[in-house]
């Protein structure tokens, strides 16, 4: 997770005044084949929590291996800002880079 990343995570959860993490899973859709579902939650069952400086990130089992060696980003840009993962597992995505082959 990137400094920038994990600060804008810390601003989130201190805005909605949760003790929780980001939520990352990775489910079947989009034009590539998966999509990544982001979301403020906290751990399930199962879960694998990731700690960085503070910040936590839990991801489920079934998409534990699709997101091993990714990076967390935040970018905030004109057309959008928002999270951003950058993961070595995607062989493709769709030009809109919302939804990636695995």
């Amino acid at each position: 997770m990137t400094e920038v990343a994990r600060a804008k995570l810390s601003e989130l959860l201190a805005a909605e005044a949760v003790d929780a993490g980001l939520r990352v899973s990775v489910i079947p859709g989009g034009c590539s084949g998966f999509e990544y579902s982001l979301a403020l939650g906290a751990a399930e069952d199962g879960d694998q929590a990731i700690v960085e400086g503070g910040a936590r990130i839990y991801v489920d089992r079934v998409s534990l291996p699709y997101l091993l060696g990714a990076e967390f980003d935040y970018e905030d840009r004109f057309q959008g800002a928002g999270f951003v993962i950058n993961n070595p597992n995607a062989t493709a995505s769709c030009g809109c880079g919302k939804s990636f082959q695995a």
